[in-house]
């Protein structure tokens, strides 16, 4: 499998982005915050001119201040809000601790654990992007792990009601494709209560219709309830993709009333995600380019 080309940050100037593998965006930069690698990436926290706070790895734009609730609430409340009562929640990826925090609006959750790989981009969210964290790694139902998602998954005795997958997208590397395969969903099943609910972002279907449809499928091997969606994130130039696995609670036969209801319960506050915003994603075309 191709890898995706890695964007170019030049300080003070902008960041190349790319879209897919001939599709380039190019943000202005008005501020350079921070610079650094890890062991894993490059890392940079950066001030946008339309996008205001960024994290970006490796020259990639993962979240921004100005449209990261898009993302965050479309990527947790549909699979969140489908589930009746998530206690236990576990999420691999989301270092800047906005999935956290998303997760953490629901009163029911007694527990949410958070397995990221690189220590470095949650050290430094959390002393750059406090408007993205909102203070959700000081939360005391939230526990932060540093190690590599894979290996936790595969070692933990815990069971989860929801698990939530917030990682580097399948086209990145074949490293991150290993995450995206029907033996691991198969292992993330295994560690589900017995109506565990689980989402993953999917990366782009209209730029890289195979490698989704190859995700697709391998949701399809282990789920008996599978959902698609998309929601367009603006400075990730497409519209992102999302998958729900259940394996009891169907997130189409939600009513808008029921989503509002449930909301309301647990006091779980929004700006994008609503009982009519599910309908709407539960019923959104998948953009395609091919079919």
């Amino acid at each position: 499998m191709r890898p995706i080309v890695t964007g170019l940050i030049i300080p003070g100037l902008v960041v190349i982005q790319p879209v897919s593998y001939e599709t380039y965006m190019i943000m202005k930069i008005s501020r350079v915050l921070q610079q650094t690698r890890s062991q894993y990436q490059n890392i940079e926290i950066v001030e946008l001119t339309e996008y205001g706070r960024a994290l970006v790895l490796d020259g990639l734009v993962q979240s921004t201040e100005v449209d990261e609730y898009i993302y965050h609430e479309s990527l947790v409340h549909p699979a969140m809000i489908t589930h009746p009562s998530p206690r236990k929640v576990l999420i691999i990826g989301g270092g800047e601790g906005a999935t956290l925090r998303e997760v953490l609006k629901h009163n029911t959750v007694t527990e949410a654990v958070m397995v990221d790989i690189d220590e470095k981009v949650v050290e430094l969210s959390k002393q750059y992007l406090q408007e993205l964290h909102k203070g959700s790694f000081y939360d005391p139902r939230g526990r932060v792990i540093i190690a590599d998602g894979k290996e936790y998954v595969e070692k933990t005795t815990d069971k989860y009601d929801v698990v939530i997958l917030d990682l580097t997208d399948p086209y990145a590397s074949e490293i991150a494709y290993e995450l995206y395969t029907a033996q691991f969903y198969k292992k993330i099943s295994n560690i589900m209560t017995e109506d565990g609910v689980m989402v993953t972002q999917a990366g782009s279907s209209f730029y890289y219709e195979n490698v989704y449809d190859k995700v697709l499928e391998s949701v399809r091997q282990v789920f008996p309830i599978v959902k698609e969606y998309n929601v367009w994130i603006p400075s990730f130039g497409y519209a992102c993709n999302f998958i729900i696995g259940s394996k009891k609670h169907d997130p189409e036969k939600l009513t808008v009333e029921e989503v509002e209801k449930r909301l309301r319960s647990r006091n779980v506050e929004t700006r994008f995600y609503s009982g009519r915003t599910h309908i709407a994603l539960m019923n959104m075309p998948i953009y395609r380019r091919r079919r």
